[in-house]
């Protein structure tokens, strides 16, 4: 009998996505060093329509022509959805709008943005406050919205000047968090995540017309399982469990960065005050819920509440008197959590902020966008504001909202903050612990730290069964596949690992006052690799299935192919199929057989109350990941592919082989050997030689224009119409070139 062993994956070679979020960069869409422009065509009888007052709640999406002109690019799309949006703000003299490019155009993106949101911005006469708010979160390492100055015209006419504000939705979290496959909630008032009970249906309540925890991803599903047992969670558990219990159900420690900017912007809209404008995401890679800050117009000295939210205490910003906050509150009674704020806190105006800084930037913002304002015949329609209130409002207040001046607020503010900072040293945090095996014998383990005081001694303790703790060093030096050198992630391998053996590990760090962090508190089971387990391929699969093969209801939908090269039948009940390598359970397969040498049809269609044979999970056309593990989670074989193209599918040359082609003429459920076959790097783009490569320098087969990104998605260079990459400066390792036009090829450097 054939024993597993792991297979050696396309793509990215036996190497996991990390778990720390990534931040794209702006791009030509929320360029921010000019004012872009924005013309919408819509029918003027549709345009009169949605500002009738009876139909301003109204989210119906009409057809329009989009043309946006960022002064190097123009571009026409056409057609799109167009809408008002927001809450109150549709009441307002100045409107703000929705975009979409997939209304009408069935996968319909640009510069990978489903939805703009185009926000009026009325209530701030600076028209700039919650563009400081998203640049500094984004400064801060947390995962929130970009956002531009846009001009917006409307059958030729002005309407004026707007802040474009990245949409969170399904594409927004996948550019974040590599997977979006998790429920992500929106949560308005009044959502303050307090026990409702085990039920998972109580948390659907609603308010008005519409949900207080509303799921936007996986609505067919309507799955509120997840949410419920983090609320239960943040509850019920005993005081002194919270931060070990906590973290196994959210990530804390990016929440405590979002409390610190929340109070340093005087956020009285958000959750900690008013129980409102904040999403969860539960991420797949590690089952843990996210906290994304929203709406962020109500800050910087704009009240409507009659608080002086310029001096409050830093300590107790919830709303007294009201319904209970359990994740502020429970964190501020936490003398461990309430260090590491009070850490965030001070590094954020200390270090991340420096305040002349800040202030000559926002003044050359304000200037470049001054001129867009001059002939906005809107901006003063809802509160009367002038030029010279634009101006003034960066320095005085204005009395009514407007209780501050932008520079006065952040100045006072950082003051008190600076005043109210309790003498304390945090505790080193660890945070993204990964981990995966690249081989029977050897499991890499990652994760990023932060010390308050350097140098951090980082060890990955682990021990085999009832064995004894071993203790190994971990690096942040570039050459332990741990990221970049210096950028806080530090790894690590346990080698040797016997057949048959499972294991526990730990991270153990500490810092130059012998701060001592030993995380996670319970340790992570990694089971036994080898053993009895039989051999199984993913030998085919399609991830844009259009005509090429129906399941069982008509449907074409994306498929995966699994091989038995095996003598024996094989069971498949006790396996897992997913398209997430971080979430090996993900879909149970079924109660069934495959018999030697035979083949079995998996349908990827997220529908698996379709049948048996149908996954919980879709594969992307734009490349990700498909994994088949065993009781255990022991990998049986995984691959991460990348662009595919509809009704081509991709497969092993032949049958069980270690290389992967193209199929022009797919061949599910029978032998690829039966197929014309096309090689991947065939006009479709351009290969790259020597690859893999050891010198300076490898060449391109043609000149292009690319990106080089290494296996966490950071960008490593770029170049414009190229015929080679200089890797002299790169680390040994697995690369990602991609070109323009959206061609992805791996390079080796050993």
């Amino acid at each position: 009998m054939k024993k597993l062993f792991p297979i050696i994956i396309f793509l990215i070679t036996t190497i996991s996505v990390f778990s720390q979020p990534t931040f794209p960069d702006n791009g030509p869409l929320y360029i921010d060093n000019v004012v872009p422009r924005i013309d919408i065509t819509i029918d003027p009888d549709t345009l009169e329509w949605l500002y009738q007052d009876e139909n301003l709640s109204s989210d119906i999406e009409f057809t329009a022509r989009f043309i946006f002109n960022n002064g190097t690019i123009v571009d026409t799309i056409e057609p799109v959805g167009f809408r008002l949006r927001g809450n109150t703000s549709r009441h307002s003299k100045k409107k703000s709008f929705k975009v979409s490019f997939n209304r009408f155009t069935s996968g319909g993106k640009y510069y990978g943005v489903e939805k703009l949101n185009l926000n009026g911005e009325h209530n701030d006469p600076s028209v700039i406050r919650s563009k400081v708010c998203w640049d500094v979160l984004r400064k801060m390492e947390i995962p929130a919205p970009r956002a531009n100055h846009v001009q917006v015209y409307i059958n030729n006419n002005y309407y004026g000047l707007y802040i474009s504000v990245e949409h969170i939705d399904e594409e927004f979290i996948k550019s974040r968090f590599t997977y979006n496959d998790g429920n992500q909630y929106k949560c308005l008032w009044p959502a303050n995540l307090n026990y409702l009970g085990d039920d998972p249906d109580l948390y659907k309540l609603e308010q008005g017309d519409r949900r207080v925890y509303e799921l936007k991803i996986n609505e067919e599903l309507d799955d509120y399982a997840d949410i419920a047992h983090f609320i239960d969670v943040l509850n019920n558990i005993p005081d002194g469990s919270l931060e070990c219990e906590l973290d196994k159900v959210f990530n804390t420690y990016d929440y405590l960065k979002v409390i610190a900017s929340d109070i340093l912007f005087g956020h009285w809209d958000g959750y900690i005050y008013n129980q409102n404008n904040y999403y969860l995401y539960h991420n797949t890679m590690t089952d843990k819920f996210e906290f994304i800050p929203y709406d962020l117009d109500n800050t910087l000295g704009i009240d409507w509440l009659d608080r002086d939210w310029s001096e409050r205490n830093i300590y107790d910003w919830q709303q007294h008197g009201s319904h209970y906050r359990p994740l502020y509150e429970r964190i501020m009674n936490d003398s461990f959590l309430r260090d590491q704020y009070t850490y965030y806190m001070k590094q954020l105006v200390t270090e991340t902020i420096d305040l002349d800084s800040l202030i000559t930037a926002i003044e050359q913002r304000r200037d470049m966008i001054a001129p867009y304002l001059q002939n906005d015949s809107y901006y003063p329609r809802d509160w009367g504001y002038s030029m010279t209130d634009f101006y003034d409002s960066y320095n005085q207040s204005l009395g009514g909202h407007v209780d501050f001046g932008l520079f006065p607020f952040l100045e006072t503010r950082i003051n008190s903050i600076l005043n109210q900072l309790e003498s304390t040293t945090m505790y080193p945090v660890i945070k993204y612990i990964k981990h995966n095996r690249s081989s029977t014998s050897e499991l890499w383990v990652r994760a990023y730290v932060d010390v308050a005081d350097l140098p951090a001694n980082v060890e990955l303790h682990y021990n085999y069964e009832s064995q004894s703790t071993i203790e190994l060093s971990m690096y942040d030096d570039g050459m332990h596949n741990d990221g970049i050198a210096g950028d806080h992630i530090f790894g690590g391998a346990i080698e040797n690992i016997p057949q048959n053996t499972s294991l526990f590990y730990q991270i153990y760090v500490s810092d130059n006052l012998n701060k001592v962090t030993l995380l996670p508190c319970e340790p992570v089971f990694i089971p036994a690799s080898g053993g009895d387990e039989h051999m199984l391929f993913i030998n085919e699969f399609m991830a844009s299935n259009a005509s090429t093969i129906a399941d069982e209801h008509g449907d074409y939908n994306d498929w995966i192919e699994i091989y038995n090269p095996e003598d024996v039948t094989v069971w498949v009940g006790d396996k897992y199929l997913t398209d997430n390598l971080g979430t090996p359970d993900k879909w149970l397969m079924p109660d069934s057989y495959i018999e030697p040498g035979e083949f079995m049809l998996i349908w990827a269609d997220g529908e698996p109350d379709q049948g048996p044979f149908h996954a919980n999970f879709k594969l992307s056309k734009d490349g990700e990941e498909i994994g088949l593990f065993g009781d255990g989670q022991q990998v049986i074989d995984e691959i991460v592919y990348g662009q595919q193209t509809t009704d081509i599918s991709f497969g092993r040359k032949d049958d069980g082989d270690f290389e992967w082609i193209l199929f022009e003429e797919p061949t599910p459920r029978v032998s690829n050997q039966t197929s014309s076959i096309h090689y991947p790097n065939q006009d479709i783009g351009f290969d790259i030689f020597p690859n893999p490569s050891n010198g300076n320098i490898v060449y391109l087969t043609d000149k292009i224009s690319y990106k080089v990104y290494n296996i966490y998605g950071q960008l490593v260079a770029g170049e414009i119409n190229y015929d080679f990459i200089n890797i002299s400066t790169y680390n040994n390792g697995i690369y990602i070139v991609v070109s323009d036009r959206g061609i992805k090829r791996k390079l080796i450097i050993n």
